[in-house]
């Protein structure tokens, strides 16, 4: 049994120990916390050994700690670093290099220029095998991951066919449980989004992709217009939507008016912090025109990655190959029970 440490409890941390606590092969030593607050207690809760960082004992004098980050980091096989972004690199500086720790970062980090964590961007759909043991990951953000579960079964069905991608990123504004976080009224426009140059590290960098985007005040998912250039006619909506019919984390939905639509959805069906983990495509919008066609698809943001992780997590400790870590992943988060029941209930109406 391989023994995993999470550093970091938000958005990331929390989930992702929610599902390795039900997985035969791991065994999660703890979690890191770097703030004395009601997060702590609410770890110890779920049954986590809480570690902090050796400096800052003295900040968590008021709660059951299990001891410090740097000792737990002793006995380890990998670390998922759900720190916030930024911090990832200075943790690889600071704590994991000197270890020689196995470790995967989140997408707040980079895989470019000088504070870059790792030379690979992880997609499970894209390069898998590239994984395979590998000491530093990244995986790629809520976005970027999502938009590769598009994108790839796409290349792989129509290849020379296709000529261009232009994808507009409307992006939630923060996550639910980030309370503290305001929404503020107004759409802000990222300058220079790196989510395209993202999807370039595992979809090739001459890949002909244009990406904008922008943040509205939601908390409820992202949603990504994408316009795709055909040489030729275009392929009609029927088309596109039988590649993904079988497709892991992909759900094809008719009726859902928007992403609250969803959200509410997964919350009355009980499922994990209200999270679906797949991208959701709203069939009802696919239009084919001419050389292109346009489609709109929902992103479940942090919750996307989670599986993502796990196949991660399985490519560099244990070396499985795809079919292996994917019939895993299956068993722990019923991918396809939840697609099942999503496009059941979104279904089109005759």
């Amino acid at each position: 049994m391989k023994k995993i440490f999470v550093n970091g409890y938000g958005s990331i941390g929390s989930r992702i120990t929610s599902f390795l606590k039900d997985d035969p092969e791991i065994s999660v030593i703890g979690v890191g916390k770097y703030s004395p607050d009601d997060d702590v207690n609410v770890a110890i809760s779920r049954g986590l050994n809480v570690y902090v960082p050796e400096r800052k004992l003295n900040d968590f004098k008021d709660f059951k700690i299990a001891g410090t980050i740097e000792s737990a980091l002793d006995d380890c096989d990998l670390v998922i670093d759900a720190s916030p972004g930024g911090h990832g690199y200075k943790n690889k500086k600071n704590i994991y290099d000197p270890k020689n720790l196995s470790v995967i970062y989140q997408g707040g980090e980079t895989t470019m220029g000088d504070e870059a964590v790792s030379d690979l961007l992880f997609n499970s759909r894209a390069n898998y095998d590239l994984a395979i043991g590998k000491k530093h990951v990244m995986q790629g953000s809520c976005n970027v991951t999502g938009m590769g579960r598009i994108l790839e079964p796409l290349r792989i069905k129509f290849s020379n066919r296709l000529v261009r991608f232009d994808v507009t990123l409307v992006r939630r504004w923060a996550d639910i449980e980030q309370t503290d976080k305001q929404v503020t009224d107004t759409i802000e426009m990222t300058e220079k989004p790196h989510h395209g140059d993202d999807v370039k590290m595992y979809f090739g960098k001459d890949a002909p992709l244009f990406v904008r985007a922008i943040k509205v005040p939601t908390r409820q998912m992202h949603l990504h217009i994408m316009d795709i250039r055909f040489s030729g006619k275009a392929p009609t909506p029927s088309e596109i939507h039988e590649i993904f019919t079988n497709e892991f984390g992909v759900a094809i939905l008719w009726t859902a008016k928007g992403t609250k639509d969803i959200r509410d959805y997964a919350k009355n069906m009980g499922f994990n912090f209200t999270d679906t983990n797949m991208i959701h495509i709203h069939a009802n919008m696919t239009v084919s025109i001419d050389d292109t066609v346009q489609m709109m698809y929902s992103d479940d943001q942090t919750g996307i990655v989670i599986p993502e992780n796990h196949m991660l997590m399985q490519a560099m400790l244990f070396g499985k190959s795809y079919k292996d870590a994917f019939s895993h992943t299956e068993s722990i988060f019923n991918m396809k029970e939840r697609k099942q029941k999503l496009e059941s209930y979104f279904a089109r109406k005759n």
